[in-house]
């Protein structure tokens, strides 16, 4: 898992837009799986990065249908599996239709958070080998980030997430971290490893814990 955190307007979204070519750097490259990304066929390229982003697209259709978009022949128990691995299956329970829930334009009948989770369980459908997450469990309450997060860690070796996040909780257990300002990577390192060097990510952490404290009272 590779997270990445850093101010709003750090380039964050710029940088893993780059994983699945929707931009590409004006110098370097992007290699994935050891290959300059620009080598891979396009189409092959996206097929293996399940993208999703802070602002979901959702169709109107059943929940079931914005699950299983692109994936013909998806079996109830398959979407009801991606369902549960993001978090969504209790909400789909309690709705009237369950699955057959009709969504409305861009999602209008779910809330910000059931949005983003009904995208990460079409995403989690796929299999796709790279997860890239901007800022996609924003929506969600911390508890709930949790658990998906840890779900998603049982796939290690399965596959690669990279996560966008402001929260610093949820990239707190990341493989490496890269802390981002102004365009660059201003630090890198674990969690433990960045606290120690006193820099712009233990200051954003201790702000957030803060924060935290304050909410609670």
């Amino acid at each position: 898992m590779l997270g990445v955190v850093g101010r709003t307007g750090a380039g964050k979204s710029t940088l893993v837009e780059m994983i699945p070519r929707l931009l590409d750097p004006s110098e370097g490259r992007v290699l994935v799986g050891g290959r300059d990304a620009r080598e891979v066929p396009l189409g092959t390229l996206r097929k293996s990065v399940g993208y999703v982003q802070q602002d979901v697209f959702l169709f109107s259709d059943t929940v079931a249908g914005n699950i299983a978009f692109g994936q013909l022949g998806a079996s109830d128990e398959q979407i009801t599996e991606a369902a549960r691995e993001a978090e969504l299956l209790d909400n789909v329970q309690s709705f009237s239709d369950g699955f057959e829930t009709t969504v409305g334009e861009r999602g209008i009948t779910l809330s910000g958070g059931q949005k983003q989770r009904t995208a990460i369980a079409r995403a989690l459908l796929h299999e796709p080998p790279i997860l890239v997450f901007d800022d996609a469990l924003s929506a969600v309450d911390t508890a709930t980030e949790r658990q998906i997060l840890q779900r998603l860690r049982r796939r290690q070796g399965q596959q690669t997430l990279v996560l966008v996040s402001h929260r610093i909780s949820a990239v707190q257990d990341a493989d490496l971290i890269l802390v981002l300002e102004e365009g660059r990577v201003a630090e890198r390192g674990t969690h433990d490893d960045l606290i120690e060097q006193g820099g712009l990510y233990a200051r954003l952490h201790r702000k957030q814990m803060l924060e935290e404290e304050i909410e609670a009272l």
